[in-house]
């Protein structure tokens, strides 16, 4: 039955798609080109090729294609997805205004033939007709020039393209933009958050905090040097990777992933795994971040100054048999002691709840990364992005210092994050 209904899945998600290549097809070459243009052609080649990278683009990975046969694939086909939802969105918009402009260009093109008055007339005398031959008829008046009007199938090219046009420019501006914040790199955030165990001592803690890097075919070492210098920058006490950063395995990434082994706090660099390294062979992963300065922390906790740092696995894990252990890494613990969890994904917060965790720190949502992704997100996660409380734990989700997929972001920028500890006996 599971087969069954992927299978299903699979064959609905594939007729959307190609319902919406038509739709989008239709609506920018159809509509917009003449039968056997040199435009229509390529418009109809890029309409096939373009969704074929995509797919290549998103199996080439799991299928374990080479490495740079991945890279190939993965700015066209991946940045095609990202257009595709904006070109939609915009050309849906424009549903609306295209029967607004029908009817602003048949009124003005009405007002445009309307016969002009008549100058008031001159009296001179009237000539005297000259003989007109028997034999040769008289010629009948030239008919006067009409004024000029726009045919119908011409007001229709012209609100296809105009509203095309516009569509074009405003959905790939989108994803113009949205790439542009993604290979600038992660903008630092600020947040102060007040622990009721933490002491006095502890108070004006700084933990830096980032997730979802996703290191892959597309974001590379000069990815994570940006994230590296921007944390450095912050002179954190601490710095918690909270998960997914890497797409593929040590063996294609690992030189990309070498920067890491420049970040510098007090209290040194920590990690948790995120789904995406279980993707990518979680075991590899934290054995090389481990080599390069970090501390793993599987189901574990450390005690630090004023307060304890513990993380688990991400719930991913369960299928290896390595997901996360809340009584291993929280147990036996002193209970007067705040605690500080590093956990990937937010919805394990119940968890963290009945364990007393002060504060949890987590990723994955991406703050929903392409708007109206962000919806989506809500769906299954209690919080999509920034600081909420659930009972006496509080929850921090940063949005993430990469992207997965389209090196795309919209409506939901990159960020690291640096959240201040407070004490509330200071």
């Amino acid at each position: 039955m599971r087969v069954v209904g992927a299978a299903l899945a699979a064959i609905v998600v594939l007729a959307l798609l190609v319902a919406v290549h038509r739709y989008v097809w239709r609506r920018l070459v159809g509509d917009t080109t003449a039968q056997g243009s040199p435009w229509r052609r390529a418009g109809t080649i890029a309409a096939y090729v373009l969704p074929l990278l995509s797919v290549g683009a998103l199996v080439a990975g799991p299928a374990g294609a080479p490495f740079p046969v991945q890279r190939v694939l993965a700015w066209p086909g991946y940045l095609w997805l990202a257009a595709l939802l904006y070109l939609t969105l915009a050309l849906l918009v424009g549903e609306a205004v295209r029967p607004l402009l029908r009817r602003w260009l048949a009124r003005r093109t009405a007002a445009g033939t309307a016969p002009a008055p008549e100058p008031a007339p001159v009296r001179e005398p009237a000539p005297v007709p000259a003989p007109v031959p028997a034999s040769v008829p008289e010629a009948a008046p030239a008919p006067e020039p009409a004024a000029p009007a726009l045919a119908a199938p011409s007001r229709r090219l012209f609100v296809a393209r105009a509203v095309g046009g516009a569509a074009a420019v405003a959905g790939l501006g989108t994803v113009g933009y949205g790439t542009y914040g993604v290979l600038r790199g992660p903008r630092v955030k600020r947040v102060t958050v007040p622990l009721a165990r933490l002491p006095r001592s502890a108070h004006g803690f700084r933990v830096a905090v980032v997730s979802d890097i996703h290191l892959g075919p597309i974001l590379g070492r000069s990815h994570t040097q940006r994230i590296v210098d921007a944390v450095n920058r912050t002179q954190p006490d601490l710095i918690a990777v909270v998960g997914d950063l890497v797409d593929g395995s040590v063996a294609d990434l690992g030189p990309a992933a070498e920067p890491l082994a420049g970040l510098r706090a007090r209290h040194g660099a920590f990690f948790v795994t995120g789904n995406h390294e279980y993707y990518s062979g979680a075991a590899q992963w934290v054995e090389h971040v481990r080599e390069l300065g970090l501390h793993p922390l599987e189901n574990a906790r450390v005690e630090l100054g004023g307060f304890d740092l513990a993380g688990v696995n991400d719930i991913a894990g369960e299928s290896e048999g390595q997901g996360p252990d809340f009584a291993r890494a929280l147990g036996d613990r002193d209970p007067a002691r705040a605690v500080v969890l590093m956990a990937h994904q937010p919805v394990v917060i119940d968890e963290a709840v009945e364990h007393g965790v002060d504060l949890q720190l987590s990723g994955h949502t991406h703050g929903g990364q392409l708007w109206p992704g962000n919806y989506v997100a809500e769906l299954s996660n209690p919080t999509v992005a920034g600081l909420e409380r659930h009972g006496d734990t509080q929850l921090y989700v940063t949005r993430g210092a990469g992207a997965w997929g389209p090196p795309v972001r919209v409506g939901a920028p990159s960020d690291i994050t640096v959240v201040e500890l407070a004490s509330r006996q200071a």
